[in-house]
């Protein structure tokens, strides 16, 4: 008899990475997203949802996974978000990218940017250097030598989350993974 074990989270979660929720809550979410996956956009709204009806249960972390091939706006939408990220302002781009999926081209970006009050000149030039490439792709690499071989995946405490992300089967995950 063969026992599966779900693949397990590579690289532990840490000050690197994108945290809503306290370091001590009992269950952490981790996500590998692409901004331009209209599953992920659908995913994005169950997780907040679980997020306010858990509270200080849960930590929700989210790493970028563009998948370049099928997405050509994921990569620089990643990007963006993490140059927000240096001014904080990370969840605020994040959410911004997933609400507005269809409008992810280089000028949308750039409105956001602007909309969020982050120096426009500074992401441009950042952008165009691809300053925040390496991070991205580090998220991704984790992803893949976590196992991760499409978005949206989720690792709860570390291991992944086969079941769909529908809002009952996840939360039930989370809540199996918490007792």
């Amino acid at each position: 008899m063969r026992t599966h074990f779900a693949p397990k989270l590579v690289l532990p979660v840490s000050e690197r990475d994108h945290i809503r929720g306290p370091a001590n809550a009992p269950v952490t979410l981790v996500e590998y997203g692409d901004y331009e996956c209209p599953y992920c956009g659908m995913a994005n709204s169950i997780v907040d949802e679980i997020r306010r009806e858990l509270g200080n249960d849960l930590r929700f972390v989210f790493r970028n996974f563009p998948l370049t091939e099928v997405h050509p706006h994921a990569e620089h939408a990643a990007e963006i978000a993490e140059a927000a990220g240096t001014h904080h302002k990370f969840w605020e781009m994040h959410d911004l990218l997933y609400a507005h999926q269809d409008a992810l081209g280089d000028q949308h970006l750039a409105e956001y940017v602007t909309l969020l009050g982050i120096p426009t000149t500074e992401v441009k030039r950042a952008l165009a250097q691809h300053a925040y490439m390496d991070r991205v792709h580090e998220d991704f690499m984790s992803g893949v030598r976590s196992g991760v071989n499409g978005t949206p995946t989720f690792f709860i405490n570390g291991s992944r989350h086969d079941g769909s992300y529908e809002r009952d089967v996840l939360l039930a995950a989370i809540a199996d993974a918490a007792r």
